[in-house]
């Protein structure tokens, strides 16, 4: 049969399982089951599948018919302009995270730390668009932590190092940036999450139970400790959380707050600062 006429399948099966965007997906199931560029797929439309590759797509349409994300299923995701590898221990990296990044390239840094780096593209595109920082990237994670091993290594980035760590528990010495996307949706908002999310994802970096705000807790606390004077945490958070997420920041003595939007207008990462004390400036 035909690549077209499988398509068209393929299609068709999509829809009945309610994936929103049925032709997209099934298109890009396609050139990965043939072996093509997505770009180039339309040329190839009318070629004969080989028996290999009909199971291959066959065997791609059943996974998307099970909501795995596609990211998942093609195993990478595009984010700043760059493709990361994906797995199941990993989240699948949102073009909302975008906005955390172009903040933290607002200002030169030289010295970064990312709690929970997940596929270490937060650190990754920070280090490429820094080119004289070197950063450090935790997660509890130890299979995430090899998956961002080796999206580093994709990207021919040394400057980068991984260790595992329950947010700051092992972590060595102080930065002038610190940043995280930390597990922060509600054990309650769960239940309603996309089945891509909720069913696939790993689930320690969804949530961390209860209201959601335990991992803001834990960064707050350890924060001070870890940030040189003038250094800047920045956090993505929930919509919702803002005001909370800040109201822990400024318990824990950092000022200059600030409140970001994503692109949809939704609030997205929360700014802060460590001040430069008298007794820092004192001691040095």
């Amino acid at each position: 049969m035909s690549a077209a006429l499988t398509l068209r399948d393929g299609i068709t099966a999509l829809r009945e399982a309610g994936i929103e965007d049925a032709p997209r997906d099934a298109r890009l199931l396609m050139a990965k089951a043939m072996g093509v560029p997505s770009d180039r797929l339309t040329l190839h439309l009318q070629d004969q599948l080989s028996p290999a590759m009909a199971i291959d797509f066959a065997d791609l349409i059943k996974l998307r018919a099970a909501r795995q994300p596609m990211a998942q299923i093609l195993g990478e995701r595009l984010f700043w302009g760059r493709a990361f590898e994906v797995t199941r221990d990993t989240l699948d990296p949102r073009p909302e995270t975008e906005v955390l990044v172009q903040q933290a390239l607002s200002r030169p840094f030289l010295k970064m730390l990312d709690l929970g780096t997940g596929s270490g593209c937060i650190l990754i595109s920070c280090l490429l668009g820094m080119p004289m920082a070197v950063g450090l990237g935790i997660d509890i994670s130890e299979p995430a932590l090899r998956v961002a091993a080796r999206n580093a290594e994709r990207h021919a980035l040394t400057r980068a190092r991984f260790k595992a760590s329950d947010w700051f528990r092992a972590v060595p010495d102080r930065y002038d940036l610190i940043v995280s996307n930390p597990p922060y949706i509600a054990e309650a908002e769960m239940p309603g999450l996309a089945p891509e999310v909720r069913d696939w994802e790993p689930k320690k970096a969804l949530t961390p139970g209860g209201d959601g705000l335990a991992a803001y807790r834990a960064i707050a606390a350890g924060a001070p400790a870890r940030l040189m004077p003038g250094g800047r945490m920045l956090l993505e958070i929930g919509p919702t959380q803002g005001a909370a997420v800040s109201a822990l920041l400024v318990k824990q003595g950092l000022t200059g707050l600030a409140v970001l939007s994503d692109l949809d207008g939704r609030d997205r990462v929360v700014c802060a600062e460590k001040p430069l004390e008298n007794s820092d400036c004192a001691a040095t």
